[in-house]
């Protein structure tokens, strides 16, 4: 059998007919070169937001398992109509849900996370010459649930593909790879050539919508290289791989206002049980445990589907919403070998009146908290004098 390559195409590259097109003949001429294909595909365009805003019509707080049932549909409309595509390129495809690819997931709804892959049916459809289209972002658990992989899931799918299948592993999107910031944000970013696992998870943890976090975490677990390249171009776009970089260099720098800052006081037990209860994931934590002082944690909201009403559970553990805060955040491996990037951070957060509310490090990335009003304005000068200077 040919060399097995999975690839993944986000909403962007298939958010309507014609972009849909151009995929399948990207799809069409990687196969002519003698690829096994296994293509992950995302929901087309805003398909999933659109999707959200008709539940919450219904429900502030939606049960999360019919979420799922609803979601889900958005990336079925999209392999059925590539596969569609394929054929009027008389290329053999099929199209296979989550579940039907054998993607097993835990329990969790809109969270879930992949404990088992047995891609059976999509290795038959492989020895009979065929291109498989799989519906990404989700899976099946074993109580026979459909499930949802969070934010990004779609990427999370195809290195658990790769990973079962012994294969390749390409993200497409509609830019050539990685970049050391957000482009819209920081016109002058640079495409990076590499990036470690670690650096990667740390830049999507905090905030860079470019892979999925559970996708480098899997990645990194079975050693997969992911290549993330453009749809539309021929670059060479980014390596994320094992690495041992301990150069201090910051490599990224990105910011995330979609977050909520929950400071409490006390012990965080009641805070942090509600979390719990709620499947509510948190990125930080820090608080005085010795005086007793409380502390925060930052919440990412993406996956937070009924914000109204854990604001009015959390007024029951005397916790704050601080919605004026967000994050910015340095990555590099060894950036925290010294204080010196800790002190030429604050030093031009001094400069420019953002006052920094928090600092939290670790061995490869700096987050700040600071005013959201300052949060882009602050992460061009640190790309300014971090990366570009």
């Amino acid at each position: 059998m040919p060399s097995i390559v999975v690839q993944k195409y986000g909403g962007s590259s298939v958010a309507d007919v014609e972009k849909i097109r151009r995929v399948a003949e990207k799809v069409k001429a990687r196969r002519e070169q003698g690829a096994s294909l296994v293509v992950v595909v995302s929901a087309m365009g805003d398909t999933t937001d659109e999707l959200l805003t008709l539940a919450k019509k219904i429900s502030a707080d939606p049960p999360r398992r019919e979420l799922d049932m609803l979601l889900t549909c958005g990336e079925r409309i999209s392999m059925a109509l590539l596969s569609m595509a394929l054929h009027e390129l008389n290329v053999p495809a099929i199209s296979f849900t989550g579940s039907q690819s054998g993607i097993i997931t835990d329990t969790t709804h809109s969270q879930a996370r992949i404990v088992e892959v047995k891609p059976s049916r999509i290795e038959e459809a492989l020895a009979k010459d065929k291109v498989v289209i799989v519906a990404g972002y989700q899976g099946v658990s074993r109580q026979r649930e459909v499930t949802t992989l969070g934010r990004g899931g779609s990427d999370t799918t195809a290195v658990a593909l790769a990973a079962a299948l012994g294969a390749d592993c390409e993200i497409y999107s509609d830019v050539d790879g990685i970049f050391s910031a957000d482009p819209r944000v920081v016109p002058d970013a640079k495409r990076l050539e590499a990036l470690s696992f670690e650096e990667m998870q740390e830049l999507a943890a905090a905030g860079a919508k470019v892979l999925n976090t559970q996708a480098v975490e899997f990645a990194r677990a079975k050693n997969i290289v992911i290549h993330a390249r453009s749809t539309q171009g021929n670059g060479t776009g980014t390596r994320v791989e094992a690495g041992r970089a301990t150069d201090g260099r910051v490599k990224g720098v990105t910011c995330e206002a979609d977050v909520w800052v929950v400071s409490f006081s006390g012990t965080p037990a009641p805070l942090l049980e509600l979390f719990d209860a709620r499947d509510v994931k948190g990125r930080t934590m820090l608080f005085d445990a010795v005086a007793g002082q409380g502390g925060y944690v930052v919440v990412p909201l993406h996956d937070v589907h009924g914000p109204e009403a854990l604001e009015k559970e959390l007024t029951q553990t005397s916790a704050t919403v601080q919605r004026e805060l967000g994050t910015v955040t340095c990555v590099g491996a060894g950036i925290n070998a010294d204080w010196n990037t800790v002190r030429r951070v604050l030093a031009v957060a001094q400069a420019m009146g953002a006052v920094v509310r928090g600092v939290y490090s670790s061995a490869i990335q700096l987050t700040l908290l600071v005013d959201r009003n300052h949060l882009k304005a602050l992460t061009r000068a640190l790309h300014q004098e971090l990366v570009s200077g």
